[in-house]
């Protein structure tokens, strides 16, 4: 069980997500959302002599771009105290540096980087990340000082999808530990559960598997440079989730893809934090392919739960997001690129 304290509050800016859109906002009224068209705008404010007459500018490049992938600044709020962990790193080095730069990420803020899993659009933006952080504490008393990148032990070679009588499509390589560790990363490897932060978040283990429904990644396989041969990988048991707890709240999990299922996950996190209630469910449902009688079970159980928040991005996909609004009306908040959500 994780030793997680109260946060008094809790902030989510998605730095990287797969949807775009600052003009919706969060139907839920117990989540407020910040990061839409006003906020943009107020980005590009204009001099007082600007022959329009107008006091600001809404410049498109201000304005983040989506990606296939996850990358969210989270940060823990206890009395005057900010705690502030980096969850995933998005698909590539270029997208999460334009759209921190677009938000006004300040690097230095960054205590550790979790990584959910071992996949390409979770891991490509690692090393600029590492590099915009010692950009960030350079002449700040902060230099020399690594940033800790809490992974799984297990890094696979390669993986990729082999569907049957078709060829492995593969992924680009996920960044090496020693590459990690020659960007300034202090890499710290586990799979068992352990706290983070002084307990203001925490990091599971291996997930396990109870649903029959939640059965992996369909078609999936991990390279093994030893062999020379492709293999099944569909568990994906590398895949881990982050969890913290909210004073009157509860439970709020962060999932980077749900390989595990997205019920699984939530399941464990409840077991981890005590038996207190679920309050929300943020990330990667992994259910844009479900079939509808997954997606079905799914939010079934995810009712059962009484989740109150469901914050889902990258690879939820909309069908799986319609069902939800449909049998829980009100709880979705879709993550959208840009965003800021404080629970």
């Amino acid at each position: 069980m994780a030793n997680l304290i109260e946060l008094d509050s809790l902030e989510i800016l998605a730095i990287i997500d797969n949807e775009l859109d600052p003009i919706s906002q969060s139907p839920n009224s117990s989540v407020i959302q910040t990061g839409g068209l006003k906020e943009i705008g107020l980005r590009g404010l204009l001099s007082k002599d600007d022959p329009r007459g107008a006091g600001a500018e809404m410049r498109m490049d201000k304005i983040c771009c989506s990606a296939h992938g996850l990358s969210l600044l989270i940060t823990a709020v206890v009395g005057d105290t900010r705690r502030t962990i980096l969850f995933d790193t998005g698909p590539e080095e270029s997208a999460w540096e334009r759209n921190a730069a677009r938000l006004g990420v300040d690097a230095g803020v960054i205590e550790r980087v979790v990584l959910s899993h071992w996949h390409r659009d979770h891991s490509g933006g690692m090393l600029k990340v590492l590099e915009h952080f010692a950009a960030a504490r350079k002449g700040k008393g902060g230099e020399g000082k690594g940033l800790p990148i809490d992974l799984h032990p297990a890094r696979p070679d390669f993986r990729g999808v082999q569907p049957p009588g078709m060829p492995v499509f593969s992924l680009e390589a996920d960044p090496t530990f020693e590459s990690i560790e020659g960007a300034g990363g202090v890499v710290e490897k586990s799979d068992q559960v352990h706290d983070v932060l002084d307990g203001h978040f925490a990091v599971s283990g291996e997930i396990p598997r109870v649903t029959d429904y939640e059965v992996g990644l369909k078609f999936g396989v991990r390279f093994d440079s030893e062999t020379g041969k492709w293999g099944s990988d569909e568990k994906m048991a590398d895949e881990r989730l982050l969890l913290c707890k909210v004073k009157g709240k509860g439970i709020v999990v962060f999932t980077g893809c749900s390989h595990a299922g997205v019920v699984n996950a939530s399941r464990h996190a409840v077991e981890l934090g005590g038996g207190a209630p679920l309050y929300a469910v943020v990330g990667g449902f992994h259910l844009a392919d479900g079939q509808p009688p997954h997606i079905q079970s799914t939010v079934n159980d995810l009712k059962a739960l009484d989740v109150q928040v469901l914050l889902a991005g990258h690879c939820t996909g909309w069908r799986a997001k319609y069902a939800i609004e449909k049998e829980m009306p009100g709880r979705l908040v879709p993550s959208f690129v840009g965003s800021k959500y404080t629970l």
